[in-house]
């Protein structure tokens, strides 16, 4: 057998043992179901909704769920106060949530990562100086700038995605930076050097596909606390606006039910809570079988 088929080889049986791994590990099955349902559910809201989410009718306010006594296979999950159909505001709530998350994870994730392999990968004052507002970032907390930021500029989806994404990087550049000087000394880097490559490049090319896996991690753990802290803000009053279904806005919009019709705040709780879980699922099953030898 020729080296090459050795290799070849060596490459099939890998790549069967990472799929084994992805296959086989139930957190990530679960989570990625979960998420993978919210996305269709985000993707095809029109073809899916039975109505329009920002229709009103005065009379048939609050209709429960079909499962509930009076219930109509009319509206699935009910309406609201103002008699919107609930299931078409949850379904069209996915992409809300979705937007959010991916804004934020896009924003944070380029300043971040950014910051951190420039840090990891030059060291010395650099690092200090990145270390240092890094520093700077952890000692404010997020809520309390989100809330101080919105309720002076004004609150809308746009500028809920850019607060949180200006505030949630911190863990892109930590994260990033570490895996970084982990391997900016190894051989492949210093080949890349040694053929003239410009340091651009040697970052770009060959540090940066090498720390992936690990980033991959903190975009599903960040867009899930993206996620959470828009439905507080949206819970008390400082997110997205009136008419959009946000699901923290139909969660603030029950509150004042809750003791007659607990399922307004119910159903979107639950939906938010499930998206969550499965992002959360999704990237601590990531972690595990990326992880040398499978954790």
């Amino acid at each position: 057998m020729s080296v090459a088929q050795t290799h070849s080889g060596e490459r099939a049986s890998a790549r069967r043992l990472r799929l084994r791994r992805w296959g086989q590990h139930g957190g990530l099955l679960i989570g990625g179901a979960l998420l993978a349902c919210a996305i269709v559910m985000a993707l095809c809201a029109p073809l899916l909704a039975p109505a329009d989410p920002y229709l009103q009718e005065l009379g048939a306010r609050l209709k429960p769920p079909v499962w509930a006594e009076g219930g109509s296979w009319a509206n699935p999950l009910g309406t609201d106060q103002l008699g919107r159909d609930y299931l078409s505001r949850l379904i069209y709530g996915s992409r809300i949530s979705l937007l959010i998350g991916l804004g934020t994870v896009a924003i944070g994730g380029a300043i971040g990562i950014t910051l951190g392999l420039l840090a990891g990968f030059f060291g010395g004052r650099v690092d200090m100086v990145i270390s240092f507002i890094v520093t700077a970032r952890l000692a404010m907390p997020v809520m309390l700038v989100a809330l101080a930021v919105v309720g002076l500029v004004g609150s809308s989806l746009t500028v809920v995605i850019l607060v949180l994404g200006l505030l949630l990087w911190d863990q892109f550049a930590i994260v990033t930076r570490t895996a970084v000087r982990q391997i900016r000394d190894l051989d492949y880097i210093a080949a890349a050097r040694a053929v003239g490559s410009s340091t651009p490049s040697i970052i770009l090319r060959e540090a940066l596909p090498n720390v992936t896996g690990p980033i991959l991690v903190v975009v599903t753990l960040e867009m899930a606390h993206a996620i959470l802290l828009e439905a507080a803000l949206s819970f008390l009053g400082l997110g997205v606006q009136p008419p959009l279904p946000s699901w923290g806005l139909m969660i603030a919009e029950g509150r004042d039910y809750i003791f007659f019709t607990p399922w307004v705040i119910a159903i979107p709780g639950a939906a938010l809570f499930l998206l969550v879980l499965g992002i959360n699922l999704f990237g601590d099953g990531v972690r595990d079988v990326t992880a040398p030898g499978g954790r």
